[in-house]
């Protein structure tokens, strides 16, 4: 009886172990989920858990770490400041809350133009005087109305604060070859000198209480088919002026810790760049990191090019510096367009034949997502939209190349819309802080894209995004928690994990 009583107790204290064990292993994930769609939520909260008969499966794994975020946002440019102003001071501080205050999008890395751009009123450069080697006529008045302002509203209203990375499209056109705002080439005899308007301008923004985190020597390289502000550099020749003259200039000025990225332009032709920027100690001496834009296609984010790069240098940025809805008129107040497959752009029309098959007509809504959680899972750390405000038309932009934004405006009758573009970009912005780590994900429907990352805190954010056009039903899992989320069809969703789960 003694060994009956004893096999019965330590049975009944296995069962007892292996309940608690299987209740713990069952525990409820906590989450707080946010989605928008193409049925109409933005960043809605969604509190509907209902398990379904479904097999798939997203785990996290925070143990597997890749880089670290430097942040998301979008660009101030002359044609959105020039906007904002054109506004009511109601209106004005409702995008510019929407962007940057906590309660908004809360963008954390952005860019901005070095002078003018397609998306400015009108030509200038900031040194206007032919030849004048020392800049003694260097100034930033064209900024002072618009720009400026733009920016320092901005700061005031952020509270994190955000980093700024600054371009010049062109170099002051008497540096060039051609005398013109567009195309040709920088001239040998004016390298120091266009390493001095670098200096010249950090100098003056820093006078203005506007610290400048990074710089690319100048915006896509390639040229843009000599439409609009340009200078175009080899791989070779930028990374000749970057490590003989900007570098060793910002350097000597007190600007070395200025991040410069090259390149500045398509992925598809990263390899290349990468292979002269990084050749050796003394050329990678003193760029940051490499920055792409996405306009090469409208569908492929080039995974094997983002890693190449990565692999070229792994300890250098890799930031996403521009990328819109380009060759379009914006619609106006219809949310159904943007999750639609009838979007152009320059490709549909003017690339060559045996490329064309990269632009299709897409959905702008897929592409910001697609890309932008494509870029997470293959080493880009920064990803940054283009203008943050543009009107009806999609400009003003000097060369009539309109695009779209995520808030556009109709200043005449002080309109403001935010376009599903601005919700898709918080779904990142707003969640993923600096200093996050991407983290590892596994994922048993190749239909639903997926990314993390682990926030500094040790929140983590999980951002996914259903192409489809039916609802999807998975098991959410983290350190053998789970919980049961449903996504609806034509949607992104962010699944907030806390740091302490109970």
């Amino acid at each position: 009886m003694k060994t009956f009583g004893k096999s019965i107790l330590v049975l009944l204290i296995l069962t007892i172990l292996s309940c608690t064990s299987e209740k713990k292993e069952n525990k409820n994930l906590k989450v707080e989920v946010y989605e928008t769609s193409e049925s109409g939520n933005k960043l809605t909260r969604m509190t509907d858990f209902s398990k379904a008969d479904s097999s798939a499966v997203i785990k996290i794994l925070p143990e597997q770490k890749f880089q670290t975020v430097t942040g998301f946002g979008g660009s101030f440019t002359e044609s959105s400041a020039y906007l904002l102003n054109r506004l009511s001071e109601k209106n004005r501080d409702t995008i510019l809350q929407a962007y940057f205050a906590e309660e908004g999008a809360r963008y954390s890395l952005t860019r901005t133009h070095i002078a003018s751009c397609d998306f400015s009123l009108n030509n200038y450069t900031y040194a206007p005087v032919a030849d004048d080697m020392e800049l003694e006529h260097f100034n930033i008045d064209e900024d002072r109305d618009d720009l400026i302002p733009m920016i320092k509203d901005a700061m005031a209203i952020s509270q994190d604060g955000f980093e700024i990375i600054a371009s010049p499209w062109t170099s002051p056109p008497w540096m060039k070859d051609n005398k013109a705002y567009v195309g040709g080439k920088l001239l040998p005899e004016y390298n120091d000198v266009f390493a001095l308007y670098f200096s010249k301008y950090l100098e003056a923004y820093k006078a203005e209480g506007i610290d400048v985190w990074g710089l690319t020597p100048v915006n896509e390289p390639h040229g843009n088919g000599n439409n609009w502000e340009s200078m175009h550099f080899t791989p070779e020749e930028e990374t000749d002026f970057v490590q003989n003259h900007l570098g060793p200039k910002l350097e000597a000025d007190g600007y070395g810790d200025v991040n410069i990225l090259g390149y500045d332009q398509n992925r598809a032709g990263l390899g290349e760049w990468v292979d002269a920027m990084f050749k050796d100690e003394a050329s990678s001496k003193y760029f940051a990191g490499t920055a792409i834009h996405w306009y090469e296609s409208t569908y492929d984010h080039f995974p094997e090019e983002l890693q190449y790069a990565h692999e070229k240098a792994p300890d250098k940025y890799l930031i996403e510096t521009e990328g819109c809805i380009d060759s379009e008129v914006p619609a106006w107040q219809d949310d159904a367009w943007y999750w639609k497959k009838e979007a152009t752009d320059w490709g549909y029309d003017w690339r060559e034949d045996d490329k064309k098959y990269l632009h299709p007509k897409y959905a702008p809504v897929n592409r910001y997502a697609r890309d932008i959680i494509g870029c997470l899972n293959n080493w880009v750390d920064g990803w940054v939209d283009w203008n943050m405000v543009l009107d009806r038309q999609g400009g003003p932009n000097w060369f009539e190349n309109w695009c779209v934004a995520p808030v556009i405006v109709d200043p005449d009758a002080d309109e403001v819309y935010f376009t599903p573009l601005y919700y898709t970009m918080a779904h990142f912005s707003k969640y993923i802080r600096p200093g996050a780590e991407v983290i590892g994900v596994e994922n048993s429907d190749d239909s639903i894209l997926v990314t993390a990352a682990q926030n500094s805190d040790g929140s983590i954010a999980v951002v996914l995004f259903n192409e489809g056009k039916v609802e999807k039903h998975f098991d959410l899992s983290l350190n053998n928690q789970t919980v049961a989320v449903k996504i609806n069809g034509q949607a992104i969703q962010t699944i907030m994990i806390p740091s302490k789960t109970e």
